[in-house]
């Protein structure tokens, strides 16, 4: 149902860098940017994703006041392991391990950062491996 997300970060060109290398285990890249100068917002944008869609934004705009929480689907839990020890490498604070969460359901398997401005980034596999 949604086609793409975005969100306000307080250092656009840190925060490129860091979902740069967060999200590569998980099959994104940085697919387009937005130039300041053509955006309605009047601050750059950066559009993460796979097969040259980008469905993961970031912009310029400031930080924004209450963090949010965003879940990356992982093709498998190895993915997710890759993500979390990408994102402390990165710079991000540890929110949790990678490992099953039960009590969403048997094979949630997500591992949970908090990246520069304090947003809960996850990554999540859903199958058995």
């Amino acid at each position: 149902m949604i086609d793409h997300m975005g969100f306000a970060v307080s250092d656009y060109e840190r925060a490129k860098t860091f979902y740069a290398k967060v999200l590569a285990p998980l099959g994104y890249e940085l697919i387009m940017e937005v130039p300041a100068a053509v955006n309605p917002s009047g601050a750059p944008a950066a559009g993460f994703g796979e097969n040259g869609k980008p469905d993961f934004w970031i912009g310029g705009e400031g930080k924004i006041a209450y963090p949010l929480h965003v879940a990356v689907a992982a093709k498998t839990r190895a993915a997710v392991d890759a993500f979390y020890k990408a994102a402390l490498a990165a710079g991000a604070r540890d929110n949790g391990a990678p490992g099953l969460r039960p009590h969403y359901h048997a094979n949630y398997y997500g591992a949970f950062v908090f990246d520069h401005d304090g947003h809960n980034i996850e990554a999540v596999c859903h199958t058995p491996e």
